[in-house]
């Protein structure tokens, strides 16, 4: 079971706050740091100093980590063009020597768009197939060789397809709850699939969805990696997960419904729970970046645990 660490910076935090937590994550044993693809706070949050760009913010991290794996749950395919996201990601995976993951998704999060001025489209998902299509055409076509693509919503003639990201394959990720498109798209696109904020029977019943359409597609069901997104509110005592519960905002008894929380052992417990329904990836949203201390715990006391 890997443990992954999943930041929220558009709740508040600036790139020097995430490059600490990225060099904490790659310190304490944690196999990447990951990121959201947000512009705009939620919920009672200021947001301040304001929101940072994902793959700005990976480039950073790209030339001043060495191991972990760095990525985006889920970059919004609303906030780029399909060709631009290719040369984008391909030059941050160059950065890292090859550390780079995409999770890619149709976006959703309409305030922030208008709040930027950004285009909201009705038909994302349409949209998002034809950018999972571009983006793994343009850099799965050969140096010299050139890739158009004739859609519905995006058209590209005779492009070079450069640069390449220094991977000989980029793992894309896909996630979310729709029953029918999104584990079709899994099946045709996704290295992994990721199941976000869910319980352990709604895990169960959408990893056996992506995995019969993996069938369906002619590819074994384990082919794909299956992995979970939960937030994390660990304590050595009640008192402490208190605390933390009460820093992000959150109720105890909630988060130990919906997400990791509790003593170390009652965290690997539950994530022996999913592993035993096929996960085998979780990411941990760690919502209070400035708790070092919390990662610390987590890596002693409940990675080590499940190495």
């Amino acid at each position: 079971m890997d443990l992954r660490i999943f930041t929220e910076p558009q709740q508040g935090a600036t790139y020097d706050t995430l490059l600490t937590v990225a060099k904490a994550t790659e310190d304490l044993g944690f196999d990447a740091f990951f990121r959201s693809d947000h512009f705009l706070s939620m919920g009672s949050s200021d947001g301040l100093p304001g929101p940072t760009d994902a793959w700005i913010t990976l480039a950073g991290l790209a030339r001043e980590t060495k191991r972990i794996r760095l990525g985006t749950l889920m970059t919004a395919g609303t906030f780029r063009l399909p060709g631009v996201l290719a040369i984008q990601v391909a030059q941050v995976d160059q950065m890292s020597g090859g550390r780079v993951e995409l999770g890619l998704g149709a976006g959703w999060f309409e305030q922030e768009h208008t709040a930027y001025g950004i285009p909201f489209p009705k038909e994302k998902i349409a949209r998002l197939e034809e950018q999972l299509a571009i983006v793994t055409g343009l850099w799965a076509t050969d140096i010299g060789k050139t890739f158009s693509f004739d859609g519905r919503y995006y058209q590209l003639t005779d492009s070079p397809a450069l640069p390449k990201p220094a991977q000989a394959k980029v793992p894309v990720l896909i996630g979310g709850h729709g029953a029918t498109r999104t584990p079709r798209l899994a099946a045709q696109y996704a290295d992994e699939f990721n199941m976000p904020f869910a319980s352990i029977e709604d895990s169960e019943r959408q990893f056996g969805r992506v995995g019969d359409a993996a069938e369906q597609a002619g590819r074994g069901r384990d082919t794909l990696v299956y992995s979970n997104a939960l937030v994390a509110c660990v304590g050595k005592d009640d008192a402490e997960v208190a605390r933390r519960a009460a820093a992000i905002g959150r109720d105890v008894a909630e988060l130990k419904a919906n997400g990791l929380a509790g003593s170390p052992a009652e965290v690997v417990d539950k994530i022996g729970r999913y592993e035993a329904i096929g996960s085998r990836r979780i990411y941990l949203q760690m919502l209070d970046l400035s708790d070092l201390d919390h990662l610390e715990l987590i890596a002693s006391q409940v990675q080590s645990q499940l190495s």
